[in-house]
């Protein structure tokens, strides 16, 4: 019961920040800057944050601060970033503990791999949040964009993991 409790927990708190994340990050969207938070995720130097800093330098809709704007999603990626890996995480063992083998091992590394996920993109945060308070050189960039692809790179196999061996998985677990 408890189990079931703290997935339910998981999901809806992953579902609700997904949610807060889109409306938070809404105004970041600009021609300048079309994948809105994610363009200053991948933006590898100095000169590249320059730019987005000034795309959003410009009040927004509604005459929003898209810096504050920026500075609240990243925030908000932190409660963002405790759901997603620990629904990556559980997802991931609890496929993996029902298979054997090669696919079992995947799962164990794609559940751990998660968990690192979250503790870099505490790291990739903390970069653009520098950024962001007006700390920009081409180290910090550098370093976010490493932290970003990293974390991007373990919550692809994570999603790939569970997508390939999910239905297998339901399907086992309903058969029962």
């Amino acid at each position: 019961m408890i189990k079931t409790i703290n997935g339910i927990f998981i999901i809806a708190g992953t579902v609700i920040m997904i949610y807060v994340m889109a409306v938070s990050g809404k105004t970041l969207k600009t021609p300048e800057t079309p994948l809105g938070i994610l363009n200053l995720e991948f933006a590898y130097n100095k000169a590249k944050t320059d730019d987005i800093l000034n795309a959003w330098s410009y009040p927004g809709p509604n005459n929003i601060d898209n810096i504050s704007a920026a500075i609240q999603n990243t925030w908000y990626d932190f409660i963002f970033l405790f759901f997603y890996s620990l629904a990556l995480f559980y997802s991931c063992k609890s496929i993996a503990s029902s298979l054997k083998g090669l696919l079992q091992k995947a799962g164990k590394i794609a559940a751990i791999g998660a968990l690192y996920a979250g503790l870099l993109d505490i790291a990739e945060n903390a970069g653009m949040l520098f950024t962001l308070n007006g700390y920009s050189s081409d180290v910090i960039a550098l370093l976010t964009v490493i932290f970003s692809v990293l974390k991007w790179l373990l919550v692809f196999f994570a999603i790939l993991y569970i997508i390939i061996t999910g239905p297998a998985f339901l399907i086992k677990k309903y058969n029962k």
